[in-house]
């Protein structure tokens, strides 16, 4: 096999697999019309498969995804990329660990944003998947790599996987582009259960020691043996 075929291989799985998980976002009320978007790491290539910009998620399809490189510059697709392919690249490019990134305005999750207030770590839930509280990134402007570099500037010092950037929404990361998914699925419930636990009072946070025992449960435990 040519390097060439290897390289329009391992993209061609990467679009169907970012074309299908918009769907994801859709079906769990992340999104409203055509905000929102899923990327995706082209594993062993500098390359990444991104939602076109101002596209409905019922068109969607893997021929329409736009392939980048890690600059945000175009590399095959028809459409334009999202607006936020700057910021996705620069996630790409300095946190080698990501395969997958993902921005919505999911309600409840973007309201903390508005009020630029970290999620704060009272469930088990948001232990196990978050590590502690949900950290709140810097107001940057949609364009350019700002909201990338507040991204990796808030993660570097977090195990979250998300965050959520002031007066904008939530961004999420992941191994892969469904583990970036998830992340932004889940953050949503405890956005939404943390909100209307503090309604009625004011939520205790949980030791720091019970945190760091369910995140590695969690982590490296929970679920199916992993091969």
């Amino acid at each position: 096999m040519t390097q060439t075929a290897e390289v329009n291989t391992a993209v061609s799985r990467v679009r169907e697999t970012v074309a299908r998980l918009h769907g994801e976002l859709t079906r769990n009320g992340l999104v409203a019309w055509t905000a929102g978007n899923v990327s995706g790491r082209v594993p062993g290539h500098d390359l990444m498969v991104i939602k076109p910009s101002g596209v409905a998620y019922d068109e969607l399809t893997p021929a329409s995804m736009v392939v980048c490189d890690l600059f945000g510059a175009v590399v095959d697709g028809e459409h334009a990329p999202s607006s936020d392919t700057a910021a996705h690249a620069y996630v790409y490019r300095h946190m080698p660990e990501v395969g997958g990134v993902v921005h919505t305005h999911s309600t409840y999750a973007t309201a903390w944003a508005a009020r630029g207030e970290p999620i704060p770590c009272v469930l088990t839930m948001v232990a196990d998947e978050f590590g502690g509280d949900v950290p709140v990134g810097p107001f940057a402007l949609i364009g350019d790599d700002a909201i990338g570099r507040g991204i990796v500037d808030t993660l570097r010092h977090s195990r979250s996987r998300a965050v959520l950037m002031a007066g904008h929404g939530p961004f999420t990361i992941g191994r892969d582009p469904r583990d970036a998914v998830k992340a932004a699925v889940m953050l949503e419930d405890v956005a939404r259960t943390v909100h209307v636990a503090r309604q009625l009072g004011a939520p205790a946070a949980l030791p720091p020691t019970a945190v760091d025992a369910l995140f590695a449960r969690y982590q490296n435990v929970y679920g199916q043996e992993r091969t």
